[in-house]
């Protein structure tokens, strides 16, 4: 099993970024890994444990901001699909701008 921790928190503040840091931190410790920005997860060995996992992210969320959790099965996971496109981009690398004076 994977258990995947989606979260939205603020950190506009200091203390809010303080508050950011620390629960990734928390996940980091916990043994997750980032998948992608505010994406983590780990693999679970049932759903006991899943659920130990659960009420210990209970206990180090922060008070504000969004966080969603997310057991599933490594069969179900491996339907991931990644899709990775192009990052556009409006430099231009050419002599267009080239300003002869």
């Amino acid at each position: 099993m994977r258990t995947m921790v989606f979260f939205d928190l603020p950190n506009i503040y200091s203390k809010d970024k303080k508050n950011y840091l620390k629960f990734r931190k928390f996940l980091i410790n916990e043994g997750f890994i980032m998948m992608q920005e505010s994406v983590y997860s780990k693999i679970v060995l049932n759903s006991q444990q899943s659920q130990l996992l659960m009420n210990r992210i209970k206990r180090n969320a922060p008070k504000k901001g969004f966080i969603q959790v997310l057991t599933i099965t490594e069969r179900q996971y491996a339907h991931i699909e990644n899709i990775i496109g192009e990052n556009p981009s409006k430099i231009i690398n050419d002599d267009s701008r080239l300003v002869i004076l």
